[in-house]
């Protein structure tokens, strides 16, 4: 072999090593990245380290969690966890924050708009002047933009789950607690959003009250594969509602998984006891 051709050979193996390291690498960075875009298309809605800061304390701490399609998905925790902020950046309410949030892999701003979220804060209340028909009718209105019968599709379903019979004709300022609540929940879901926000949709109702409404967001869950979010202080109900949650302290995640899973994890007796020994420990 000529001095040249062996010269040759040699830079020959020493640069195609090299090369197909290059070319190694970078296939598997293109796979890790494809890998990331896949596992966000399972989920309806990812967390990764949330953080809300106000003034000069922070809010959220950094939080991280994802809900499925479909799920009933509670986040838990005591007053002034973080609970209502973070329900408000998932709406797309709350606009400035850190981190990494995506509804159905958009940012909650663009969910909103394309109508993906209905969100029910915690202190919603119908409009007491109007009867609760036309509370109905007046946001069936708003989210069918001039489509009549999507509009009468709303209005129809939103009838049927406020079950208020002839209720529903009468103004909502003569309405009990419960019935109002139950005219919010069916004005939040009647539109068929892919994600529903509630905030504690319970709250400081009767238990005949609670639990019709209990049924609503199961009924609807599972009719419509609706992915809902909810909070709520009533440990039994989250057992008794929620796939899987996250309970938050002081804006940091303490724990998520199934509520059962929690329970064992902590050797609790149910959801109740075993908040109470992640939130204030043993006692």
């Amino acid at each position: 072999m000529s001095p040249y051709l062996s010269k040759a050979s040699n830079v020959l193996s020493l640069t195609v090593p090299i090369i197909l390291y290059i070319i190694s690498k970078a296939y598997n960075k293109f796979l890790s990245h494809n890998s990331i875009s896949m596992t966000e298309k399972q989920f309806a809605v990812s967390v990764t380290n949330l953080r809300k800061r106000i003034g000069n304390k922070d809010i959220l701490k950094r939080l991280s969690f994802n809900v499925e399609n479909g799920e009933v998905f509670g986040i838990v925790g005591p007053n002034g966890a973080g609970k209502t902020t973070t329900l408000r950046i998932l709406s797309g309410i709350i606009k400035n924050f850190e981190g990494y949030v995506k509804i159905f892999g958009l940012n909650p701003v663009e969910a909103k708009q394309k109508g993906y979220i209905s969100y029910m804060p915690e202190d919603a209340f119908p409009y007491e002047k109007l009867t609760g028909y036309e509370n109905l009718d007046f946001y069936a209105e708003l989210y069918a933009k001039g489509d009549k019968q999507l509009k009468e599709k709303y209005l129809k379903l939103g009838v049927e789950i406020s079950n208020l019979g002839k209720r529903i004709y009468d103004k909502t300022a003569e309405y009990s607690r419960g019935m109002k609540r139950r005219l919010i929940i069916a004005r939040t879901l009647m539109v068929m959003p892919k994600l529903s926000v509630l905030d504690e949709p319970t709250s400081a109702l009767d238990v005949e009250s609670a639990v019709r409404i209990r049924n609503i967001i199961l009924d609807m869950a599972r009719r419509y594969d609706m992915t809902i979010i909810l909070s709520s202080h009533n440990m039994l109900e989250v057992e008794y509602l929620c796939d899987r949650i996250t309970l938050i302290n002081d804006g940091r995640v303490v724990a998520s998984g199934k509520p059962e899973e929690i329970v064992k994890n902590t050797n609790s007796k149910n959801l109740e006891e075993a908040f109470i020994k992640l939130v204030f420990g043993d006692q």
